[in-house]
């Protein structure tokens, strides 16, 4: 299997992407939202321009071996000029994990988050913290646990920050692209070892879950199996797909054969994105640019 492993290193977040606009100012950091993303790949960070609604920023770190997601955010800021800097529009945090769960909003009631989300995960109070997001206009609540440090420095360093699930940011991303009265049509999203995969029909989202896999050939099985669920099938069906892999890749090339409509996604639509970005793929980063169109 070849997709995009995660870099690790041993003292210090290394670098492997940095883009900047040439009109980014950061003295002028409220005219800007600061967009996270945390997962077992590492830590991404992008800046929007709220003014033009425009994509200035986007980096990537590796992640730290043996590092929790709250060290590694710490010993980022420490020597990053916009990590932990204070005075940004809005902040959002999008965490990466498959402790997770989605329920209808009427079914949904403050205070039970833990027990909603015990069916999915053995919930751990003394490291985990339990958190909820209500997608607007989805009448759909996510209910997520989070590594507790991780939390707690985030809200410690953005008070009025967001923390989101990465599937939250998906599926608003994959929403917003959706056209009212389209059949179901599936979409993937792969990371280092696991694959999401939802079902959208017109905007309303109707299946979310993330799978874990070690080889290519328990990739395509999970995929045709979410297909065959849905009634969808490989050969007449479009697939769109994001996330950390290559064209020449393993994984897109088991895919490409057992699913005859696959297309790599594009980024987030209504959205502009600085000339610098274009280096990278449209296909990758999809959720970290959805967190734009989050609450």
């Amino acid at each position: 299997m070849s997709a995009s492993s995660p870099t690790f290193s041993s003292s210090s977040p290394t670098s492997l992407l940095d883009l900047r606009d040439e009109t980014f100012d950061a003295a002028q950091l409220g005219t800007y939202n600061l967009y996270l993303t945390a997962g077992p790949a590492g830590l991404r960070v992008g800046v929007a321009d709220v003014r033009r609604n425009k994509f200035v920023v986007l980096e990537e770190y590796s992640a730290l071996s043996a590092t929790s997601l709250a060290g590694q955010f710490r010993t980022l800021a420490a020597q990053h000029d916009l990590v932990g800097q204070a005075g940004w529009n809005h902040v959002r945090l999008a965490v990466q994990n498959r402790h997770f769960t989605q329920l209808p909003q009427p079914l949904f009631r403050a205070g039970d988050e833990g027990r909603y989300l015990q069916l999915h995960h053995t919930f751990d109070p003394g490291h985990e913290t339990v958190h909820h997001y209500t997608h607007p206009g989805l009448e759909m609540v996510s209910v997520f646990a989070v590594e507790k440090a991780l939390a707690e420095w985030f809200r410690s360093v953005y008070p009025t920050g967001r923390l989101i699930h990465q599937t939250s940011a998906l599926l608003e991303g994959v929403v917003h692209q959706s056209q009212q009265a389209t059949p179901r049509r599936l979409y993937l999203s792969i990371g280092y070892q696991e694959v999401t995969i939802v079902a959208v029909r017109g905007k309303r989202p109707e299946f979310c879950n993330t799978f874990a896999f070690t080889t290519a050939e328990d990739l395509i099985y999970y995929t045709i199996l979410v297909m065959q669920e849905l009634q969808l099938n490989p050969d007449q069906d479009p697939v769109v797909l994001w996330g950390d892999l290559m064209h020449h890749s393993e994984l897109f090339t088991i895919l490409r054969k057992y699913i005859r409509h696959l297309k790599f996604g594009n980024r987030p639509l209504d959205l502009s994105y600085s000339y610098r970005l274009n280096e990278v793929f449209e296909y990758r980063y999809f959720e970290l640019y959805s967190l734009h169109l989050c609450e």
